[in-house]
C-alpha cells in the first residue's frame, strides 16, 4: 500500500508532501489544477520515462519519492528485490525515489540502494496499477490474463506443470541420447581401433609414476654398482675387515684373563664386530635393492614411453587413460544397443507427452467453465457502469504445440464488444479512456481479490458520466477499497463521497510565480468542495444541502 508521496521541483509542484491511508481515498480539484502533474510524478517514481521537461524552471533537478508498506514475504516486490540484491529489514517501509536533472538523466533508488529505471518499472507494476487515461497496463496486458482467470476459478496449475517437465526432460533425454548414438556412430571405426589398442596396453591409474619410479633406481643402481662392488670386498673374504675384527676378538678373548686391562679393548672390538655386522647387512640390502637386470630396464622404458605416448595422442594425462578406454568402450556399446534404448526412451517420451496432454485438457476444461462464471459477472456489472450495450468475453484457445508451457496449452484474452453488432476485440482497442477505465472497474469488481497491485489509481473514471453511473462507480470504487487501497481522480461528487480520504488539488499565483499544492480536507471543507462540484462556480446553499444529504446517505 502506498503510505507517502514526497515530490519536490516537479513542473508546478514546488514542494508537497501527501499521505495515505488505505480504503478510498479521492482527489478532487478544478481543471488544470494540476492533477496530471501529481499523477506524472508518482509515475516517475514507478519508473516511468525520464523527461528533463518535469523539472521545474530554473531548478537543476526533480525528485519524487514513493513509500510503501513493508513488502509481504512471499510477494512479487520480496522476489524482484531479491533477485536484484537489494536488501531491506523485514518490516521495513519500502521507498523508491527518483531524480531527473534538467541537463537530462536521472538516478533511482530503493531505500537509497542504487538501482536500474527497468527494476522500478517491475516493482511499480507488481505496487501499483494506474487506470485512465495516462497509463493503461495492468489488466489492459494480455500476459496477466491466463492468470487471472486461473486465480478467478482456482485452477489448479500444479499438476500440469509436473506433467510439462516430466515430459520436456524425457525428450532432453531422448535428444541427447539421439546426438550421442549419431556422434557414435560417425567415430566408430576410430573408437573401435582406439579400444582395441588401450584394451591391449591395459593401462593402469598410478602406473606411470611406479615406473618412473622404478626406472630411475635401477639407474641409480647401475652408477653406484661399482663402488658397491668395491666396498663389499672390504667386508668379504677370510681376508676381509670383518673376518679380521673377528679372528683378533678371539685371540683377545684368550689372554684377556691374564692381563685385566685387556677386558676393555675386547669390549671395544666385541662392539666393532657387531656395528660391521650390520653395517655388512645393510649393504647387502642396498646392493640388493639397487640391482638391475639391462633386461628389465630397457622393458620398463619401453612401457614407460609408450604410455606417454598414448597420452599425448588422446591429449590426456597418463593416469586418465584407463578411463578414456572405458568411456569409449561406452560409446562403442551405445552404438551396438543404441537402437534399442533409443526405441526405450521414444516409448517414454510419448507417454509423459499423452499425460501431460491429458492434464492439459482437463485444465482447459476448468478455464472455459470459469471464463463463463467470469463472463457473466463482468456483464453483471456493464449495465449501471452505463456499458449495458457492451458485451465481455474471456477467450480461452488453444495454441499450437510449440506454445504449449508449464501452464497449459491456452491462449487466455479478455476482449470486449462496445457496440450491438460491433466484433470483438482485446480490451485496449477502446477508444474512449472513460469508456476503458469503467470497463476495467467492472473486472476488477468481478475479479475481486484476485492478485494484481495492492494499489489502485483510477483517473477520472467518470468523465462523461454523472446521475446513476456516478453513484455506481463510486460504490463500486468503494466496494473495491475493502480489499485494496484505491485512489481516484474525480469530478463526480457521487464519487467524491465515497471516499474514506479527500484531498484537493488546486493551484495558486502569486502573480510572478504559480504553484500546485495538494491539501488534506477536513470534514467541513469537504462538505464544501462537494458542493463546489455540485453547483459549480458559485456555492449555493441548495449545493450544501445536497453535499450533506450525499455525506450523509453514505
Amino acid at each position: 500500500m502506498l503510505t507517502a508521496l514526497s515530490i519536490r521541483n516537479v513542473v508546478l509542484i514546488e514542494a508537497l508532501d501527501l499521505d495515505f491511508g488505505s480504503g478510498l481515498g479521492v482527489l478532487t480539484g478544478e481543471t488544470g489544477a494540476g492533477k496530471s502533474i501529481l499523477l506524472d510524478s508518482l509515475g516517475l517514481a514507478l519508473g516511468a520515462r525520464a523527461d528533463s521537461g518535469l523539472v521545474r524552471n530554473g531548478e537543476a533537478q526533480a525528485s519524487v519519492a514513493a513509500t510503501f508498506e513493508a513488502p509481504r514475504a512471499g510477494h512479487r516486490v520480496t522476489d524482484l528485490l531479491a533477485d536484484n540484491g537489494i536488501d531491506i529489514e523485514p518490516g521495513e517501509p519500502l521507498i523508491i525515489r527518483r531524480i531527473v536533472k534538467a541537463d537530462g538523466g536521472s538516478r533511482a533508488f530503493v531505500n537509497d540502494q542504487a538501482c536500474s529505471a527497468a527494476l522500478l518499472r517491475d516493482l511499480g507494476s507488481a505496487l501499483v496499477e494506474i487506470h485512465g487515461q495516462h497509463d493503461d497496463r495492468g489488466l489492459l496486458n494480455p500476459r496477466g490474463h491466463r492468470a487471472l482467470l486461473d486465480a478467478y476459478g482456482r485452477c489448479d496449475t500444479g499438476a500440469v506443470a509436473q506433467a510439462y517437465h516430466a515430459w520436456r526432460a524425457a525428450a532432453d533425454r531422448l535428444a541427447e541420447s539421439r546426438a550421442s548414438v549419431e556422434t557414435a556412430a560417425r567415430d566408430r571405426d576410430y573408437l573401435t581401433h582406439a579400444v582395441d589398442e588401450l584394451t591391449r596396453f591395459a593401462p593402469e591409474p598410478g602406473e606411470e609414476a611406479t615406473l618412473a619410479e622404478e626406472r630411475a633406481t635401477m639407474q641409480k643402481g647401475a652408477r653406484l654398482s661399482d663402488d658397491l662392488s668395491a666396498v663389499t670386498e672390504c667386508f668379504t673374504g677370510s681376508d676381509g675387515g670383518l673376518a679380521q675384527l673377528r679372528q683378533a676378538a678371539r685371540r683377545l678373548d684368550r689372554i684377556v684373563g691374564e692381563y685385566e686391562p685387556l677386558a676393555e679393548v675386547l669390549a671395544a672390538l666385541d662392539r666393532a664386530v657387531i656395528e660391521a655386522s650390520e653395517a655388512e647387512d645393510r649393504l647387502n640390502e642396498a646392493a640388493e635393492a639397487l640391482s638391475f637386470d639391462p633386461a628389465r630396464l630397457d622393458a620398463i622404458e619401453t612401457r614407460l614411453f609408450d604410455l606417454r605416448g598414448l597420452a599425448r595422442k588422446h591429449q590426456v594425462q597418463p593416469d586418465d587413460l584407463a578411463a578414456l578406454r572405458d568411456e569409449m568402450a561406452a560409446k562403442l556399446a551405445a552404438i551396438e544397443g543404441g537402437e534399442d534404448h533409443l526405441v526405450a526412451l521414444e516409448t517414454d517420451v510419448k507417454a509423459k507427452a499423452a499425460a501431460y496432454r491429458e492434464a492439459a485438457q482437463s485444465l482447459s476444461a476448468e478455464r472455459r467453465q470459469a471464463a463463463g462464471k467470469l463472463d457473466a459477472a463482468v456483464a453483471a456489472e456493464l449495465a449501471p457502469l452505463k456499458l449495458d450495450a457492451a458485451r465481455f468475453r474471456t477467450v480461452v484457445a488453444p495454441q499450437e504445440e510449440w506454445q504449449w508451457a508449464p501452464h497449459g496449452m491456452d491462449r487466455v484474452e479478455f476482449e470486449i464488444s462496445t457496440n450491438p453488432g460491433a466484433p470483438f476485440a482485446p480490451l485496449v482497442k477502446i477508444a474512449s479512456g472513460g469508456e476503458l477505465s469503467r470497463f476495467i472497474l467492472a473486472l476488477k469488481v468481478a475479479l475481486a481479490e484476485q492478485g494484481g497491485a495492492d494499489t489502485l489509481i483510477f483517473d477520472e473514471i467518470d468523465r462523461g458520466v454523472g446521475g446513476a453511473v456516478a453513484s455506481a462507480i463510486g460504490e463500486r470504487l468503494s466496494r473495491l477499497s475493502r480489499t485494496n487501497q484505491i485512489l481516484v481522480v474525480t469530478h463526480s461528487p457521487q464519487v467524491a463521497a465515497r471516499g474514506a480520504g479527500h484531498m484537493l488539488i488546486a493551484k495558486s499565483s502569486d502573480g510572478t510565480v504559480t504553484r500546485t499544492g495538494v491539501h488534506a480536507l477536513s470534514d467541513g471543507e469537504r462538505r464544501e468542495e462537494i458542493a463546489r462540484m455540485l453547483s459549480g462556480a458559485e456555492i449555493t446553499a441548495e449545493a450544501r444541502a445536497q453535499a450533506e444529504r450525499l455525506l450523509e446517505k453514505l
